[in-house]
C-alpha cells in the first residue's frame, strides 16, 4: 500500500519545480440512457456506475440517483483531502466519517412552480474524526483546510462556469 504522506511529498516537490505540471484537463464522465430513466456513466478507465431515479419519479431504484451522487462526491472528496492533510502533517487518522447533506423541493425539477430552483439547498457537511496522537485542535484545523482545499466542495461553493454544447445526431 502506498505511503500518502510520500506520494504528496513527491508530487508537491514534482510542482513545485514546474508548476505547469499542476495543470490539467480532467478526466470526462459520460451518461448514456439505457432505459427509462436508468443512466450509465462510463469513465476512461472502464469505469461504470449505474444511476436511477426512485420509483415515485418514474424510476426503478435500480442505481444511486445523481443528487446522491453529488451528495456522496462532497463526502468522499472531503474525506480524501482531510486524510491527505493528515498523512503529510503526520497525523495517524483513528476514524474519519464525512457525511453530506442537502434540502430540495420537487417543485422546481417537476417544472411546477419556476420561481422554485431544482438545485439543491442548503448543504451541510458533518465530519466525525480522531486520532489517538492529535489534540482536537489541531483535527479541527485538519478539517477546516481540507474544507477549503476540496476541489468538489470549493466547485460547489464558487461554481465554476457552465457551458452546454447540443448536438442533435
Amino acid at each position: 500500500m502506498p505511503n500518502v504522506g510520500e506520494a504528496i511529498e513527491r508530487l508537491s516537490a514534482a510542482i513545485s519545480g514546474d508548476p505547469l505540471k499542476a495543470r490539467a484537463k480532467n478526466m470526462p464522465a459520460t451518461a448514456r440512457l439505457v432505459e427509462g430513466l436508468q443512466c450509465e456513466l462510463s469513465g476512461p478507465y472502464n469505469e461504470r456506475l449505474v444511476t436511477d431515479m426512485a420509483p415515485a419519479m418514474g424510476g426503478t431504484a435500480s442505481g444511486p440517483n445523481p443528487g446522491w451522487l453529488l451528495r456522496g462526491a462532497l463526502a468522499s472528496c472531503t474525506a480524501t483531502v482531510i486524510a491527505m492533510r493528515a498523512a503529510k502533517l503526520g497525523v495517524a487518522l483513528g476514524r474519519l466519517e464525512v457525511t453530506a447533506e442537502t434540502d430540495s423541493d420537487l417543485r422546481g425539477i417537476l417544472g411546477l412552480d419556476e420561481s422554485v430552483s431544482p438545485g439543491h439547498g442548503p448543504l451541510r457537511i458533518k465530519v466525525k474524526i480522531s486520532a489517538p496522537t492529535a489534540s482536537p485542535d489541531v483535527l479541527r484545523e485538519i478539517v477546516a483546510w481540507a474544507d477549503r482545499h476540496s476541489p468538489v466542495t470549493c466547485t460547489v461553493r464558487q461554481p465554476a462556469e457552465c457551458s452546454l454544447e447540443i448536438e442533435v445526431v
